[in-house]
């Protein structure tokens, strides 16, 4: 197959307080706004790689928890110093981190947006360390990760 994500569109209750997550905090950049109900967001030049919308969700509630949708939307950092960044943004922000984990072949950490989705934001470990079963597929795992040593980090 191959097909791509192109992107991820969310129902919001509120653009503003999510574009302030979404811009301010995770660092996209606003490509194009609809008036007060819906803005697209890119990273690096793209036409949008997220959509946010208030059509039918405006002033609306988070699902409540054990009803189905979305688990996270993930978004992958080029490097480890550039994802450390935005977890430093997200600290700074008093925005809680709900866990950290390396999976062998990514370290990622998680959290909520505003409207209570979840939110993954990691960067992958170079391709030839990958952890590999004995036949070659991956063997990927989740231990804790580190995160004041990720903090840390230096940007590059």
């Amino acid at each position: 197959m191959s097909a791509t994500i192109g992107h991820v569109h969310l129902k919001v209750s509120d653009l503003e307080r999510s574009l302030a997550f979404y811009r301010d905090v995770l660092g996209f950049e606003v490509t194009q706004k609809l008036g007060s109900q819906a803005a697209f967001l890119s990273a690096n030049g793209y036409h949008h790689h997220l959509g946010l919308n208030t059509w039918e969700s405006a002033g609306g509630r988070s699902p409540a928890h054990g009803t189905t949708g979305l688990y996270h939307v993930a978004f992958l950092f080029p490097s480890e110093a550039e994802m450390a960044a935005a977890v430093r943004r997200v600290t700074n922000a008093g925005i809680p981190l709900e866990g950290a984990a390396d999976h062998g072949v990514s370290e990622a950490v998680y959290l909520k947006d505003p409207d209570g989705n979840g939110v993954e934001i990691y960067w992958d470990k170079p391709k030839d360390g990958w952890p590999r079963k004995a036949d070659g597929s991956l063997a990927m795992f989740t231990a804790p990760l580190d995160v004041e040593r990720l903090l840390h980090a230096d940007a590059k």
